[in-house]
């Protein structure tokens, strides 16, 4: 079963999360910073690109062999997948089309959850914002595990099943802890994610459609680019609950890697997201850093004080929505 976790509880912290008091610093030394707010104009076609790519390979895939299909879901397809879901990430804060065209960013990220098939768009992004808003706030922020999880998988083996299981934990585990009413448009979402499924399934069968959603769950399990969910906020290092990674993935990830600087600036796109760490390196290249998502899933895995446990978690946090809602004012009235 290998190395029991050393750690038997999260690390719990009284003191406000760090990015709204880092925010406010970078911008007042600064303030060309907030130039990079807004939308980047080429990130939908980018979108468009990539689900168009998967419906092309739709048709590549059809009268495919299983093993053919298993592999190129997993080195192909999914890769594809997942960047789309770094891709809703972005639509989730407005990245598409703007603040002021709401409507116009839900229908871009269910066109963008088409090929991952399992319709999540629309939830996504109420469950998103409030981690950010309420980072390791204790029953609020979903991105946390359970403590059932942290006491299961607390083993080298147990922490490899929970990686590979990384996408159910995703999708279960906010709405056993943080259950909420569905709004509309996720009845919307579902519908439209759930009649292409049904046509994909008709006209390609059952072996496209595992490319399309087997692809999509593997590569948020075991796989490098799933990296970024446990290098986020996982406590590598002492004090510290968020990590940035500066490696190659970013390309095929909207740069999800510069996770601090996302964290401190959530209304810039992610291809500007270089230029926040260019302009302010001294808050940036002086605090713990990944440059391998690889090696952060081996180092979950097989260091003993990391696991579940590793994440800093609050009980008691201080309303920081003021300030982001003045930032997002801020970017209307550019």
């Amino acid at each position: 079963m290998g190395n029991k976790v050393t750690r038997t509880d999260f690390e719990w912290s009284d003191e406000e999360e760090p990015h709204a008091k880092r925010r406010k610093e970078i911008l007042n030394k600064y303030p060309q910073i907030k130039k990079l707010f807004g939308v980047d104009p080429t990130f939908k076609w980018k979108v468009l690109f990539l689900v168009v790519m998967q419906f092309f390979m739709m048709f590549v895939m059809k009268g495919q062999s299983w093993p053919v299909t298993i592999l190129t879901a997993y080195f192909f397809g999914g890769v594809i997948n997942h960047a789309l879901m770094l891709a809703v990430h972005e639509i989730a804060h407005s990245a598409g089309f703007g603040y002021d065209k709401p409507m116009a960013n839900r229908l871009l990220g269910m066109f963008a959850n088409l090929p991952i098939g399992l319709p999540f768009s629309v939830a996504f992004k109420g469950y998103h914002l409030e981690h950010h808003r309420y980072q390791g706030k204790d029953g609020v922020d979903t991105d946390i595990p359970t403590e059932m999880e942290a006491k299961l998988f607390c083993t080298t083996f147990g922490k490899f099943i929970w990686v590979c299981l990384q996408p159910f934990f995703y999708t279960i585990r906010p709405l056993i802890t943080y259950p909420k009413q569905p709004i509309k448009l996720e009845y919307v979402n579902t519908a439209i994610q759930l009649t292409f499924d049904a046509l994909v399934i008709h006209y390609f069968g059952g072996r496209v459609f595992f490319y399309l959603v087997g692809g999509s769950i593997m590569a948020m399990g075991f796989h490098p680019v799933a990296g970024h969910f446990i290098s986020e906020h996982y406590m590598f290092n002492q004090g510290f609950e968020t990590y940035s990674y500066y490696g190659p993935l970013n390309w095929v990830t909207f740069n999800v890697g510069y996770h601090n600087e996302h964290h401190d600036f959530p209304y810039i796109p992610g291809s500007r997201l270089p230029e926040v760490r260019k302009i302010a390196p001294e808050y940036y290249n002086t605090i713990p850093a990944h440059h391998s998502w690889t090696k952060v899933i081996y180092n979950f895995i097989f260091d003993p004080a990391i696991g579940p446990y590793a994440r800093i978690k609050r009980k008691e946090v201080k309303n920081v929505d003021h300030e982001l809602k003045s930032l997002a004012q801020e970017k209307k009235t550019e």
